[in-house]
């Protein structure tokens, strides 16, 4: 055995060990992990967030042994099926439709299995799999994340397991990018390059993005790909990508007008000319007049009729109906003060601050996504994921805690009627809103 790598053996034993003991549980979440068996589940959260806090802080600056052992955690997921979330039935499904030159936004699968089901190879058990509320409605996945679920189909044939690998490498590989140019970023802001690993070591974006297979992974590869083309000043090749990352997740839409006082009025307008005709060219494939109506129906579902992990309106809901109003009445009032609420917050990071650097954007961003959330009726665990690597680049914490505290949420899936814990949402946002008034107090002092 070379004696250097004896050496390494030595001196890194401990982490070498912490990696394989981070392997053996990820491999244990793929394989051997019911949803339902939440203590099982949260036991497993737990001893990998404290792993990989203590491996970045032991080899913070061992570049090469973080990102092999990342890419390993990923690959104990690589013949499993998603245990946390059945979307990956409606992807494979939506696929299948637009590989045969179906519009996935006119037909909902309640509609389809019984009229045309023979073109979607298994249709029965990607209809079952992806359960009633899904198939009643129509899909809302961008137009980009229909043609990725296509070529999906494509390489996967008529095999779900050819499907599940096929996804799986792509956001594999997207997350790898989003390594690649999140490091980078760092460089090119100043600050220190370790901390793209709290975003790729992070147990809550191993599990959602490899584990469970949502696409926030590929939304953020071109979102972060964008950002690294402004800081180098490439702004025009950058609005095609970051059109690219709405036609994935429609998330980054919120942060458009950010971007007005960095890129100054006169680069801003070709700026959204450029995501503006990138995004109708990628939509163009899917318009038809009956496709504008469902998928606006079914974006606003998100606002009025959705509920989980919700923190503001949990309260707002409780209150109400102590006050003899209805849920189901109440939930449709406060979906269309949400929007407005929101821009009335992206109006103030927009225009308030005297001067925008990229560093500054990236700042709002967080901040938006912050305020967005905590207003939100959802908050599924995957959405924070964004919120995680927006905040390597700032100095606030808070979202970090905040995606090993959203383990919480997961209890309903334990329950056969999905029903919440509040006691447990309660502990999830007073740890999160404590750490983060924490922060706040702290930066104070140290201006």
């Amino acid at each position: 055995m070379p004696i250097s790598f004896k050496n390494f053996l030595k001196l890194h034993r401990v982490s070498l060990s912490l990696a394989v003991l981070s392997f053996v549980f990820y491999y244990t979440f793929a394989y051997h992990l019911p949803r339902t068996d939440f203590v099982k589940l949260l036991t497993l959260f737990v001893a990998l967030f404290f792993i990989c806090f203590k491996l970045i802080q032991f080899e913070k600056h061992n570049f090469r042994f973080l990102l092999g052992i990342g890419i390993l955690f990923r690959l104990a997921f690589l013949f499993a099926e998603p245990n946390l979330s059945q979307d990956f039935y409606r992807f494979i499904w939506d696929g299948h439709l637009v590989s045969n030159g179906i519009n996935p936004y006119l037909h909902t699968p309640d509609e389809f299995i019984q009229n045309m089901a023979a073109i979607i190879p298994n249709a029965d058990e990607l209809y079952e799999g992806m359960g009633s509320l899904s198939a009643r409605h129509y899909s809302n996945y961008p137009p980009l994340n229909q043609l990725i679920f296509a070529l999906v189909a494509l390489l996967g044939g008529k095999s779900i397991f050819g499907s599940l690998f096929a996804m799986r490498a792509i956001i594999i590989l997207a997350d790898i990018g989003v390594f690649y140019f999140g490091r980078r970023l760092l460089k090119n802001l100043n600050k220190s390059p370790h901390l793209i690993f709290w975003y790729f070591l992070n147990p809550l974006i191993i599990v959602e993005l490899t584990g469970n297979l949502h696409f926030e992974g590929l939304m953020l590869f071109f979102f972060i790909l964008a950002m690294f083309l402004l800081s180098i000043d490439k702004w025009k090749i950058a609005g095609i990508v970051l059109a690219c990352s709405i036609s994935i997740k429609l998330v980054p839409l919120l942060f458009l007008p950010l971007f007005f006082k960095y890129l100054g009025w006169k680069k801003s307008i070709v700026f959204y000319t450029i995501i503006g005709i990138t995004s109708l060219i990628l939509f163009l494939p899917f318009n038809t007049p009956e496709f504008i109506d469902n998928y606006g129906r079914t974006i606003k579902l998100w606002f009025s009729n959705f509920e989980f992990n919700s923190s503001l309106y949990n309260i707002a809901k409780k209150t109400a109906v102590h006050f003899d109003a209805k849920p189901w009445e109440f939930i449709k009032e406060y979906g269309k003060i949400t929007p407005l609420f929101t821009i009335f917050i992206v109006g103030l990071f927009t225009f308030i601050p005297k001067k925008y650097d990229l560093n500054r954007v990236l700042w709002s961003m967080m901040w938006v996504l912050t305020i967005y959330y905590f207003i939100s009726t959802t908050v599924h665990p995957w959405y924070i994921i964004f919120l995680v690597l927006l905040s390597i680049f700032t100095s606030y914490r808070y979202a970090i805690i905040w995606s090993a505290a959203i383990v919480l949420s997961y209890y309903a899936y334990s329950q056969t009627d999905f029903k919440e814990s509040l006691w447990l949402l309660g502990l999830e946002y007073i740890s999160v809103l404590g750490y983060l008034v924490y922060e706040i107090v702290a930066h104070r002092n140290k201006k």
